[in-house]
């Protein structure tokens, strides 16, 4: 049994939770300590207010314990505000949060909250069907840096990245019925454990 777990701090936190729960061989639990995240085999940083994350984590003293997990191989996927988090830049920002990830992301890249849409694409690396992706002012990653894969481009912007045990997509697979991409990490974590 895989324990992965869900920063709850802010964000879709309930909709990953849901998405864990279905499926087999997977606990989801709840991450707001640095104990809970002594618990989990991996980590989702979901969709929400990336600001107010990077300043809850810094609150709940969980920054530094977190980058250090990451650093040291703890699997990781951050959704929307979840890859503005791992990105080692933010555009137009000096600083960054865990910055863990060889990626410059902009922030609020497809604009407002009424700028919001879907797709039905393939990924050939995640899955041969088409699957849904649903963006809401969602970054994209403006450019890519040493050992990171791109997964999924929309309309030349890079949606979707991955190095080593990193994931990170500009999307929200959690807001979807689509499990897809919650078996793709499921399997990244099994991996990392056999490893």
């Amino acid at each position: 049994m895989l324990t992965i777990g869900v920063l709850a701090l802010q964000g879709a936190i309930k909709e990953h939770l849901d998405r864990l729960q279905s499926l087999p061989q997977v606990k989801g639990i709840l991450v707001k300590t640095t104990m809970e995240l002594e618990d989990v085999d991996g980590l989702i940083l979901p969709g929400g207010e990336s600001t107010a994350m990077g300043k809850l984590l810094r609150e709940f003293d969980l920054l530094e314990p977190l980058t250090a997990k990451i650093k040291a191989g703890l699997p990781v996927w951050g959704t929307c505000a979840g890859m503005i988090l791992l990105a080692k830049s933010i555009s137009g920002q000096p600083d960054n949060h865990l910055g863990v990830m060889n990626i410059c992301v902009q922030r609020n890249g497809y604009g407002s909250q009424l700028d919001s849409f879907s797709v039905n694409t393939v990924l050939p690396d995640i899955a041969n069907t088409p699957i849904p992706l649903v963006f809401i002012r969602a970054p994209y990653v403006e450019s890519v840096g040493q050992d990171v894969k791109i997964l999924a481009k929309i309309d030349d912007k890079i949606v979707a990245v991955e190095q080593d045990n990193m994931l990170a997509t500009a999307f929200h697979p959690e807001l979807t019925s689509d499990l897809t991409f919650h078996k793709y990490f499921a399997d990244k974590v099994r991996k990392a454990q056999t490893a």
